[in-house]
């Protein structure tokens, strides 16, 4: 339940956000980062431009050009209104990604209007990760040649992107938990323009391998199964590491998996506990303009049933075979 109400959140929230047409929007400036509400924040710090640009649920943008104030929100995204998204998407867990002179927007969209299937009484909307291109950060972003990236009886979300070792892109994604009752973390390989991806998608790992993630089922305590926020990085040592999300109970907690190959194709072991504080998620990490390792992500808090999310930054030092995750980072 605990995962069902918040998926409705998010789809709740994404709605508001993603209504783009229909809603005005003033832009603002000045704005202090801990101000802005957002769930998933992701950053591209853009040496071209010299600024920053985040993104994240609710697929809208805002500009900064020292991380500590902020300008926006900006509408971006130009999806095709014919296509399996239909008029309206929810739009979650947006990222930015430079790649070979051009930005890509890796996105999940969900038509609420296309159910999928019924599972336990529960209808599965069409979800699924997507990427969409532009020749600027600040966009607009638009589709290119594919209709759809991943099967489309398949319910995924939060997709990513990693060159590996072998030079080829790929998309990292979950498959959500609430059709397959154990989220997975799968990688599928992209066209070398991102405009399609090519072959099926591969398990990484699945929730249940974590050993920290907990939640009660049926009155049993077990692995939680929710997978989210896969973000790939590599450390000093050239180790692969991933960061992602889920639950221990009700608290929001984000943990590190390492890749015994140094290849997306693992063995992924999880390390033992949680990488960040309690109730801090979703995460990215992202070199600032000076320099600086950070990782963005947002605090999550319940206050009365509502959820507050905010981005936050920490400083990170990956200069070791290991992600350290270090103090809070105040621009």
């Amino acid at each position: 339940m605990k995962q069902l109400f918040i998926t409705l959140l998010f789809c709740s929230v994404s709605l508001l956000s993603v209504g783009q047409d229909r809603l005005h929007y003033e832009i603002k400036k000045n704005i202090p980062l801990d101000s802005i509400r957002l769930s998933d924040p992701a950053i591209l710090a853009d040496r071209k431009t010299n600024m920053y640009y985040m993104t994240g649920t609710g697929g809208m943008l805002w500009k900064s050009k020292d991380l500590k104030l902020w300008e926006g929100p900006y509408k971006i995204v130009e999806h095709d209104t014919t296509s399996w998204m239909g008029e309206k998407p929810m739009i979650w867990a947006a990222e930015l990604h430079a790649y070979n002179d051009k930005y890509y927007y890796f996105a999940t969209f969900t038509n609420r209007s296309l159910i999928l299937d019924t599972l336990n009484g529960r209808p599965l909307e069409r979800r699924a990760s997507h990427i969409l291109v532009s020749d600027k950060p600040d966009g607009p972003y638009r589709p290119m040649n594919d209709e759809i990236y991943l099967p489309a009886d398949l319910l995924t979300l939060d997709g990513t992107f990693w060159v590996d070792n072998d030079g080829k892109p790929y998309m990292i994604y979950c498959h959500e938990w609430l059709q397959n009752n154990n989220g997975t973390m799968e990688k599928i390989e992209l066209k070398p323009d991102l405009s399609g991806s090519i072959g099926k998608g591969q398990i990484l790992f699945r929730a249940s391998d974590s050993p920290w993630s907990r939640e009660i089922i049926n009155g049993k305590d077990g692995p939680n199964r929710v997978t989210d926020g896969p973000y790939l990085f590599r450390t000093g040592t050239g180790r692969l590491g991933m960061i992602w999300t889920s639950w221990i109970y009700n608290v929001y907690t984000q943990g590190v998996a390492y890749s015994e190959s140094g290849t997306l194709s693992g063995p992924w072991i999880q390390e033992k506990d949680p990488v960040t504080p309690p109730d801090f998620g979703h995460g990215m990490l992202f070199q600032s303009l000076d320099g600086k390792w950070l990782m963005s992500l947002h605090s999550h808090k319940d206050i009365d049933g509502r959820y507050i999310r905010i981005p936050h930054l920490f400083e990170v030092d990956l200069s070791s075979d290991k992600l350290i995750v270090r103090e809070r980072y105040i621009p």
